[in-house]
């Protein structure tokens, strides 16, 4: 089992950047992928992006070109770099360690962190 702790999240403008960071422990890290999921007030957690433990990286079209999932296997962290927020990204974001299945399935994910609020402000 995976002990996941996000962080990093705030309040930010239209426009601007935030790096959220997750910090694992428990299992072996390179053992297994993290992704990144967010819910938005009042709607389903979707996912965001996947980054493998080889560093292999897949993201949601909808954020593809204003994000960048990194890892660090030596520091057991992943960060997930947002660019040009927009207020439709205000959501809590998540990381999760991957099990099996479909990337997009809630399901497929083992282990979850508390969350980290992003609000992007117009």
């Amino acid at each position: 089992q995976a002990q996941l702790v996000e962080s990093g999240g705030g309040l930010v403008q239209a426009g601007g950047s935030l790096r959220l960071s997750c910090a694992a422990s428990g299992r072996a890290f390179n053992s297994y992928a993290i992704a990144w999921f967010r819910q938005a007030p009042g709607k389903e957690r979707t996912f965001v992006g996947r980054i493998s433990r080889t560093g292999n990286t897949f993201y949601t079209d909808s954020m593809r070109g204003r994000l960048t999932i990194s890892r660090d296997n030596s520091k057991n962290m992943v960060y997930l770099q947002l660019n040009s927020l927009k207020p439709e990204d205000t959501a809590i974001y998540y990381c999760a360690s991957y099990n099996d299945g479909g990337v997009y399935d809630i399901a497929s994910y083992d282990d979850w962190g508390q969350g980290t609020q992003v609000t992007v402000s117009s």
